[in-house]
């Protein structure tokens, strides 16, 4: 009897090709998952409801999560030229597609810690 190997979650323990480490670098951290959680609970979120949604964050840590997602191509910035200006934040079909997943851990944190 043969028996079926196991998929690794690594095939390349933390290398640049693991999947693993390429999703943890981009939603790790201490905020940038309530960041996704606050947008998708919205739809479309303005920075001044995202300040006040995610408890402790700072404007320094919000304005450079806020970059680093957007520059990974999870979220999308809208800018209105209006006075004052207006910049509304929404989730990418790819931190879309996360979203399942991201469930999914919050179950398991929900049975098991």
């Amino acid at each position: 009897m043969s028996k079926e190997k196991k998929e690794p979650l690594c095939e390349d323990i933390a290398g640049e090709s693991c999947g693993l480490k390429k999703v943890l670098n981009i939603v790790g951290g201490k905020w940038k998952i309530m960041i996704l959680c606050v947008i998708d609970n919205n739809e479309v979120v303005r920075y001044g409801d995202l300040r006040r949604s995610v408890f402790g964050i700072t404007n320094t840590m919000l304005a450079q999560s806020l970059k680093e997602l957007e520059g990974d191509g999870m979220i999308s910035r809208v800018q209105y030229d209006e006075m004052p200006v207006r910049v509304e934040y929404s989730l990418t079909d790819k931190a879309k597609s996360l979203i399942p997943i991201l469930l999914e851990l919050k179950r398991w944190g929900e049975d098991n810690l």
